[in-house]
């Protein structure tokens, strides 16, 4: 790139060489607990199978890699106004037309530790990892767990809502992630997306003062349950928009059974929520585009040839409301197969945007399917964040808060 030069230098035992313009740039805001155990540092993957990115920081760099005679090689950007351009060339990393042999390269900026990726401005490390078919390569952000949660908590719920709300967020949030790194983390190289489908992670975008002081505040937190095997430990601590009234069994959605995530009555939401996520329009999907969304996503369907029939299987049934659990699918070859109502709903419509819940009614009107009379958004397991809001403004605690969506757990301080 003309407009972008890099200044080179080699990192040794006792001295670090510098060529001329190598200045670090520092912006306000440093990162805290760059040093923390590696049991703590999170790994969020930003994007998978790329073959480019961009990328930009205010301060000297040092780049790993393994297998090379260089271990270590510190640059900066001198023109603030242009990014770098990673790509992959002939299956190997390049960074700014600088070819790198590793499958695995690490940036690391210097404090205060901050880089922008693809325009967004993101805490800790990138590590760019080449795929096997060395055709595409994943960049996953490492960052400790406290400027993660910073991330996520402001993108999860929004950060003027009660303070009390926001550290309930971050306790169920760090929680969360606890329990997905143990189960996954060990068989991939990273640990959560950035997407819901983890929790929502917006690197610096979601932070403010007011989510900061959440994350402080309760700093090591995490929700444990009796486990098993007798012991005590953190759990899937799920959580929803909007429950619509009463949360659900996680058994009857994921088909995990803890004690903690039972259903309970919710009568906090409907003041919080906007009426038109609470009660949800009627939406339509034509009946050859379920079928094929189905089978995309459940190849094992195709038995069943064109989906002529959904009905409800099982459901739970509320005081004034039922939610659905599991639909029972009829095919044009006659036969038939049972799918949990989120994993259809989630099969139509990805985003969850259209059909909020299952919390509605599904029927048949020519060649289309209407989800109707819908109620909440989001799978309803465990703590529902509008309601978690409607019991600040009561005055309940953040304690008070989860143990009555999470009933049963506790909290303890594990660093």
């Amino acid at each position: 790139m003309a407009d972008l030069h890099f200044a080179f230098c080699i990192l040794t035992f006792d001295s670090l060489m510098l060529l001329a313009g190598c200045k670090a740039r520092r912006p306000v805001i440093p990162t805290p607990q760059m040093d923390t155990e590696p049991q703590f540092q999170v790994r969020v993957l930003l994007l998978n199978n790329v073959t480019s990115c961009t990328f930009k920081t205010t301060s000297l760099c040092t780049v790993t890699y393994e297998d090379s005679a260089i271990k270590n090689l510190k640059f900066e950007i001198s023109n603030l106004e242009s990014s770098v351009s990673i790509q992959l060339t002939a299956g190997r990393i390049t960074i700014d037309n600088l070819l790198f042999a590793s499958n695995q390269i690490t940036i690391w900026p210097d404090d205060p530790y901050i880089f922008n990726l693809n325009g967004d401005n993101y805490r800790g490390k990138l590590k760019l990892i080449v795929n096997s078919d060395c055709n595409s390569f994943d960049v996953v952000n490492i960052v400790p767990m406290e400027p993660y949660l910073a991330g996520v908590v402001g993108a999860e719920m929004p950060a003027y809502w009660e303070p009390e709300a926001l550290k309930a967020q971050a306790i169920a949030s760090r929680t969360y992630f606890l329990h997905t790194k143990k189960r996954f983390g060990g068989s991939r190289d990273w640990d959560v997306t950035k997407t819901q489908a983890h929790q929502v992670y917006l690197g610096i975008r979601g932070e403010s003062a007011q989510v900061w002081e959440a994350v402080n505040q309760t700093q090591g937190q995490v929700l444990v349950c009796h486990q098993t095997d007798g012991t005590e430990d953190v759990f899937p601590a799920y959580y929803s928009s909007i429950c619509g009234g009463h949360t659900e069994n996680s058994s009857n959605v994921f088909g995990d059974s803890f004690e903690p995530l039972v259903s309970v009555p919710c009568p906090y939401c409907k003041d919080v929520a906007k009426p038109i996520f609470f009660f949800w329009p009627t939406v339509l999907f034509d009946n050859t585009n379920i079928t094929a969304k189905l089978l995309q996503r459940y190849p094992g369907l195709a038995q069943l040839g064109e989906i002529i029939d959904i009905t409800a299987a099982k459901q739970s049934d509320y005081e004034n409301f039922s939610r659905i659990t599991e639909v029972k699918l009829l095919g044009s070859t006659g036969k038939s197969n049972f799918l949990k109502a989120e994993d259809l709903r989630l099969a139509i419509d990805p985003t969850g945007s259209k059909i909020k819940s299952t919390t509605c009614q599904i029927l048949k009107l020519d060649d289309k399917w209407a989800f109707l009379s819908g109620r909440g958004y989001g799978h309803g397991v465990g703590m529902c964040q509008c309601g978690a809001q409607g019991m600040a403004r009561q005055g309940k605690t953040a304690d008070q808060i989860l143990s009555y969506y999470y009933p049963g757990s506790k909290i303890v301080k594990i660093y």
